[in-house]
């Protein structure tokens, strides 16, 4: 019986001592696994974690949860990112995404922008190096994505072109810049601007591609504003009977104040790229899919209404699409840029009824070229008050020109991150530290608007 006690205890036994044994080299093994893993630690990575648990290797945090390794970003790599254009002025934020459009009011105190999220925003300008600007935000409604701005009747109410799903529409929205009243100081809010008027389906389903505005200055105009809208328009095949190209090409002359259609031209062409209309209000010109340029007089009653609008000249002389155009302060000449890779400068002050066609001025060679050196295509253009710098951008670069020479006064490439939706002057010299001067805006896909001083021109 002993014997069988014995037998029954010596079994476990060994297997225990067999299982320690095997432990004792398991655990063997991973000690120095450890101490090797330990050893190839570089001194510079442990001088630089003193305080970080032992159990954190300091070498894997050099690296993303993926395995690669974060960029570094010394003191010089932050000085060079807070570096700008030394023309840049100021960036007014607060847009959550693209901005679309912009526009400044006669006084220059106010500048309106409309952003891809639906919204209007009128920033009061006081002073363009301010750190901070009062901002009313107007949002336009459920489904309206904004294409154009500008102001109408002073800088007491803005006019917007937005796009859905049924087309175009135009919104005049009124009071923009009056003062809260007292109801609203005591409740800490402000009642919205109210909608004025609206035109839906302006221009059938296509979008609008830009808003421009003049007083009716010329002849026996009354100085009301003048707004013309220009849709972006396809020309497209229309199987009825017989096969037929049906325009969609047109611009539409709006009064500001009361929304009446005033006349509608067609461009009878492929495609629009934009327009503008002087700014005495007598002319409106169209930069098309063709290299030639057509120009329209709206002709006043002696009431100051609008009579009528006719094609009146063409301008002649490129060789290939025109991109932009804009009119000269004067209204009595016209800059193109084409994709020829010139800029022309023309005289429209002439006896077009007498048939004495406009004149060129000046052709002026694109000076801006790409990596690869071929001439680069001007998106935008508008030229100061004072007619003496044409403002250009293509994509995301800025430049500014001498209108007389063609010189390039100065450039800021990458001016936004990413292409720039739109520029305009302020009409006037506004105060930049409290100095008056003339200031560019530009607005962006990186969801800023850009304030821009005006290069000075020399004997270039």
């Amino acid at each position: 019986m002993a014997a069988s006690l014995v037998s029954s205890l010596t079994l476990p036994l060994i297997s225990a001592i067999l299982g320690g044994a095997i432990a004792l080299v398991f655990l063997a093994g991973y000690l120095r696994r450890k101490r090797a893993a330990i050893a190839h630690i570089p001194p510079s990575a442990t001088a630089a974690a003193p305080d970080q648990p032992k159990h954190v290797r300091p070498s894997n945090q050099a690296q993303h949860k993926k395995g690669h390794p974060r960029p570094h970003h010394n003191a010089a790599d932050k000085d060079a990112a807070k570096k700008h254009h030394h023309l840049d002025v100021n960036t007014l934020r607060g847009h959550t995404d693209s901005v679309t459009a912009l526009h400044f009011s006669n006084d220059g105190a106010n500048l309106s922008t409309v952003c891809a999220d639906g919204a209007v925003r009128v920033f009061r300008i006081d002073d363009t190096s301010s750190k901070s600007f009062k901002i009313l935000r107007i949002n336009l409604p459920a489904g309206a994505h904004p294409t154009g701005v500008v102001f109408s009747e002073g800088s007491s109410s803005v006019v917007v072109a937005a796009q859905a799903l049924l087309g175009s529409s135009l919104y005049m929205y009124a009071d923009v810049s009056a003062p809260p009243t007292v109801q609203n100081k005591q409740q800490g809010k402000l009642s919205p601007p109210e909608i004025k008027w609206s035109h839906q389906k302006i221009h059938g389903k296509e979008s609008v591609l830009n808003l421009a505005a003049a007083h009716a200055t010329h002849g026996p105009g009354d100085g009301s504003t003048i707004i013309i809208s220009c849709s972006e328009g396809l020309l497209f095949l229309v199987k009825v009977t017989y096969p037929r190209l049906s325009a969609a090409t047109d611009i539409k002359v709006w009064h500001g104040k009361s929304g009446k259609e005033l006349g509608t031209v067609d461009t009878n062409q492929l495609k629009n790229n934009m327009a503008d209309i002087s700014p005495n209000g007598r002319f409106i010109a169209a930069a098309a899919f063709t290299a030639d340029v057509k120009v329209w007089e709206i002709v006043y009653s002696k009431d100051s209404s609008v009579k009528e609008v006719n094609k009146v000249m063409q301008l002649k002389g490129h060789k290939s699409a025109v991109t932009c155009l804009c009119f000269a302060p004067n209204s009595e000449q016209i800059i193109t840029a084409s994709k020829d890779g010139s800029i022309r400068v023309w005289n429209i002050n002439v006896r077009y009824h007498l048939d004495e066609d406009p004149k060129t001025l000046r052709v002026l060679p694109i000076p801006l070229h790409d990596s690869k050196g071929s001439v680069c295509q001007y998106d935008h253009m508008s030229i100061s008050p004072d007619g003496k710098v044409l403002a250009v951008t293509s994509e995301s670069t800025l430049q500014w020109l001498c209108v007389e020479t063609g010189a390039v006064l100065d450039t800021a490439e990458k001016a936004h991150e990413g292409d720039i939706t739109g520029i305009a002057w302020a009409p006037r010299k506004i105060p930049n530290g409290g100095v008056p001067a003339f200031i560019l805006g530009t607005a962006g896909v990186d969801k800023k608007v850009k304030l821009w001083l005006a290069p000075q021109v020399g004997s270039t």
